[in-house]
């Protein structure tokens, strides 16, 4: 799974705004006053932000959006060259303003170090000191440095002490499943969805889309369906019911796995053609040939699946197993054409055999038996036999039949044949004769 490689800049937009907020609050505190209210305070005292600090903060962030993030950094340069003046709180909104400016010129390294800054200093705002991690977390994120992120977000989650909403439990659950701790993934995300079904709202998609995920990795296949079966009857999308018959099958659920697919080809979700494929095949195991040649039929004609042999062939053995013969003959001829055996054409010759056309029965066998690498050489004889025999061409039915008998499978029937077909050439020289 991928997170997204960027985070949108209003993450650190809004930490920075925190801390920009707080700033007219310090300076009217007066340069004795320094404390925080007794709500905000843990246990050190917050020093006040003084005047001048303020003003230089406040002109770089102007210049650096007027003139350019390097004009910016320069007037923050000024400010850190009298870097020994400044207490902790001026030093921390230094490094904070340092962090943003980097990160809005996509210099994400040096706005770590920035804001990793702003986390050391000790007396400093906790709200403060809890965004920035936060962002830090989130940063490290955006870096795919997961097991940094993981440690910045414990650290904000341990630190502020509160229970975590359902979109830090998210949070967790992305980090714990790109550094394989599968079963944290798991229970965050499930913590997650039970906050926000608590509050009556659906779980957002992508958490279960995480979450079948994290299922997968621990080889979990029926926790899979379930978050499946969750996520078709919240989502409805045609990939969430592909892949829960896909899982249904894979949980030997076959039953079920025909009704998923079908249903899907119904409600028009089956488009893809690999997807028609495997509904069709699903078809023929079990017994429903007529169906499967339908869907791959319609494949073809959508340009979904490509006419090629082992396609072709498909079709013509689902209307085989189907009982529907004339159906069969367009796409064997088909496949005949594309092929370098000849194996098409003796099926193509069988099935003119049981529907008694005969000369295209020979034909068919002719060209078979030229092409060769045949499957069932015994049978395209065999065929040919029975055919030259209908036409009344006993000598070349007997020689058809002799080759047939030269192979084990149809040795036993091209023996009867033989004396069958002898017995009526002699019983037609005799009418002759009289």
């Amino acid at each position: 799974m991928k997170l997204n490689q960027m985070l949108s800049k209003s993450i650190i937009a809004m930490a920075l705004a925190t801390s920009l907020l707080s700033l007219p609050q310090a300076v009217a505190a007066g340069s004795g006053a320094g404390e925080q209210k007794a709500s905000e305070k843990k246990t050190k005292r917050v020093p006040a932000m003084r005047n001048r600090v303020y003003t230089h903060l406040a002109l770089a962030q102007k210049i650096g959006e007027e003139q350019g993030v390097a004009a910016g950094l320069a007037k923050l340069d000024e400010v850190k060259g009298r870097i020994e003046q400044l207490n902790s709180y001026e030093r921390a909104m230094l490094w904070n303003f340092y962090g943003f400016m980097h990160y809005n010129n996509e210099d994400v390294p040096n706005a770590l170090i920035a804001f990793e800054r702003v986390i050391s200093e000790q007396a400093i705002p906790e709200s403060l000191r809890l965004s920035t991690m936060r962002s830090v977390g989130q940063l490290y994120m955006a870096q795919e440095n997961y097991t940094k992120a993981l440690e910045y977000l414990t650290l904000w989650r341990d630190t502020h002490g509160k229970a975590l909403n359902d979109g830090d439990h998210v949070l967790f659950a992305q980090n714990y499943y790109q550094t394989k701790q599968y079963q944290l993934a798991i229970d965050s995300i499930e913590q997650a969805v039970v906050l926000r079904e608590a509050k009556d709202k659906l779980p957002k998609e992508n958490w279960l889309v995480l979450l079948r995920a994290a299922y997968y990795e621990l080889k979990q296949p029926l926790k899979v369906t379930e978050v499946l079966e969750k996520m078709v009857r919240l989502y409805n999308k045609p990939e969430h019911w592909v892949q829960l018959a896909g899982m249904y099958g894979e949980t030997e659920q076959e039953i079920k796995q025909l009704a998923v697919m079908e249903a899907a080809w119904q409600a028009g979700y089956i488009t893809k053609g690999q997807d028609m494929v495997n509904l069709a095949q699903l078809y023929l195991f079990h017994e429903v040939p007529f169906k499967a040649a339908v869907v791959l039929e319609q494949a073809m004609q959508e340009g979904k699946i490509k006419k090629i042999e082992k396609n072709l062939q498909l079709v013509s053995q689902a209307y085989l197993m189907a009982k529907n013969d004339d159906l069969a003959i367009i796409p064997l001829k088909d496949a005949a054409k594309v092929a370098e055996h000849g194996n098409f054409e003796a099926q193509l010759a069988e099935i003119y055999v049981n529907t008694e056309q005969w000369d295209k029965a020979i034909d068919a066998a002719t060209v078979a038996l030229r092409k060769g690498e045949l499957n069932n050489p015994g049978n395209i004889h065999m065929a040919l036999g029975m055919a030259h025999y209908n036409l009344n061409s006993y000598d070349a039915s007997l020689f058809a039949l002799s080759k047939a008998k030269l192979f084990k499978p149809t040795k036993n029937m091209a023996s009867q044949w033989i004396t069958y077909v002898s017995k009526e050439q002699d019983m037609q020289v005799k009418r002759a004769v009289f």
